[in-house]
């Protein structure tokens, strides 16, 4: 691996940009095992302060894995937390529960259009179950959200497109926190439960049968409901 010595007053940080160039380059992979600290201290001309202080940026947002007695590599797959750092700003932000609905929008109706392609029988299986959960949650907050989450969330899983599946549940996370009063007045509502039910045994069916089309649409219907039910609370 060809590190250059650094001379720069964040030294981390360069140390960071170095690795990122070199995965760019393709000279590391998942699962490579990066040089000890030793090694890059005498490569970089650093102290090893800087280098476990680039190390513990790295294993913060899930890029490496530091493993006692073997040493730190890559990791062989992505971390859900490699998006946290969107989470959190979404959730600093004021008033974006519209527009975290409409980035919803645009996610998971084309999440919907990859799943329908891609799904396995066993998350076929693991929708159907989703939705007799949220059918026998009526009313409990905490199990309705659960299961409505589980439902999307395997619909993302099934595109087999990572990127979208990591991104949905960093939307997801800041959405509930959004809409946090809101939701609580929608799953106490049994008629909106049992239309919430109707449209993802909708979304499921079209998936069922293949058809990319019905699937897309009814996710869209779904989601412009989901919209006009916010913006009534919001207003109310």
């Amino acid at each position: 691996m060809d590190f250059k010595p650094i001379k720069n007053n964040k030294v981390y940080e360069q140390v960071i940009e170095q690795i990122k160039d070199l995965i760019y380059q393709g000279k590391i992979k998942r699962g490579d095992k990066l040089p000890s600290e030793r090694t890059l201290k005498e490569q970089l001309n650093v102290s090893r302060a800087s280098i476990r202080e680039a190390f513990s940026a790295l294993e913060m947002i899930g890029l490496i894995d530091s493993r006692p007695g073997e040493g730190t590599f890559i990791k062989k797959l992505p971390a859900k937390n490699l998006l946290e750092p969107l989470s959190l700003n979404l959730l600093l932000e004021e008033n974006v529960a519209e527009e975290l609905v409409e980035l919803r929008r645009v996610l998971e109706v084309d999440c919907v259009r990859l799943a329908v392609g891609r799904i396995t029988e066993e998350e076929l299986a693991e929708m159907g179950q989703h939705i007799i959960d949220l059918s026998n949650s009526s009313g409990f907050e905490e199990k309705s959200i659960a299961a409505d989450k589980l439902f999307h969330y395997t619909i993302a899983k099934a595109s087999k497109n990572k990127v979208l599946y990591f991104t949905m549940i960093a939307i997801s996370e800041a959405m509930d926190f959004h809409i946090k009063n809101t939701r609580t007045k929608l799953v106490s509502n049994k008629a909106t439960m049992d239309e919430f039910v109707r449209q993802h045994c909708r979304i499921f069916n079209a998936i069922k049968e293949h058809s990319v089309e019905k699937a897309m649409s009814e996710m869209k219907d779904h989601l412009d409901y989901v919209e006009k039910l916010i913006k009534r609370e919001s207003a109310g």
